[in-house]
């Protein structure tokens, strides 16, 4: 089961340097185009993905992380999870000192953490704790402002007793853990993460879509001197607030948002995309939701 034994690992930050990442194939997640048929519907997806098209899409930003000199690891197949198992940054926590796994606050994505701790304990890795009931607590939520300060979103997929364990385990490797608060926006059954919003993308800059931002929490970025480049409502859908930093001001995003990419641009960041129709879009996942990094310098 295990590609390499791993000997570095740490992430403190959600745009240093890449070097590192956890990545699960479609076809390893989803098996075959019927088992996509019986459960893309419940899963929440848009529409039936193809899979072929999506391994794909999947390949080119395998091959962007590739070209930033990135290691790709890959978890294999398996049974016990599903098609949304191919989002591999949601499981797990990756901390200054090893893995913190979560609990998962979509019912049908509960297996996944075991799974992703087995193969990171075949690995070598660290792992620093867990999430116990009642709280529920999932990767998407968690963004590392700086080193030492962590924005954790509350709402339906990671819970104030999630965020509180996660403020113990990181311990004295941090500052600060700030909740905040997420909106209703399209009900339980729907994907929103802290970072269905924000995406840090280079020192204090950040892609935003602040017509979902907490009132304080936005503020309080802005007096800290933060510089947020704002996503237009008809890119949103195209998940351009999901951006993946392999290195400060040097991004991947998905294919789609001319507009968000070119106020990126603007601002002196590198952008490379990849097409994610099958992969990104239907089941709502972009580039960071692909990848779990597993050490950023």
């Amino acid at each position: 089961m295990r590609d390499v034994a791993i000997s570095a690992v740490g992430v403190a930050s959600n745009i240093g340097p890449l070097r590192s990442v956890l990545m699960k194939s479609p076809r390893a997640a989803w098996r075959s185009p019927t088992r996509v048929e019986a459960e893309w519907r419940e899963l929440q997806y848009t529409a039936r993905p193809d899979l072929e098209q999506a391994g794909e899409q999947h390949n080119v930003l395998v091959r962007l992380l590739h070209e930033s000199e990135v290691r790709v690891h890959t978890l294999p197949p398996d049974d016990q999870t599903g098609l949304d198992s191919v989002y591999v940054h949601d499981p797990v926590i990756m901390g200054p000192q090893g893995a913190i796994i979560c609990r998962m606050g979509k019912p049908a994505r509960a297996a996944e953490p075991d799974v992703v701790l087995q193969w990171l304990e075949q690995a070598g890795i660290p792992i620093v704790g867990r999430i116990e009931p009642p709280g529920i607590l999932e990767g998407g939520d968690v963004v590392f402002l700086t080193p030492r300060l962590v924005a954790v979103g509350e709402g339906y997929r990671s819970n104030a007793s999630g965020i509180q364990q996660l403020d113990y385990l990181l311990g004295d490797q941090i500052d600060e853990v700030i909740a905040v608060p997420l909106p209703h926006w399209t009900g339980p059954n729907d994907c929103l993460h802290l970072m269905s919003i924000l995406s840090p993308v280079a020192e204090r800059t950040a892609v935003v879509y602040s017509r979902l931002m907490a009132v304080p929490f936005r503020s309080r970025l802005l007096d800290e001197g933060w510089t947020l480049i704002e996503v237009p409502d008809h890119e949103y859908d195209r998940m351009a607030c999901n951006v993946l930093p392999v290195a400060p001001a040097d991004c991947i995003m998905l294919e789609g948002s001319p507009v968000t990419q070119g106020r990126m641009e603007a601002a002196g960041i590198r952008v490379r995309t990849y097409p994610g129709s099958e992969v990104s879009i239907k089941g709502g996942g972009g580039p960071t939701c692909l990848t779990r990094p597993l050490l950023r310098d």
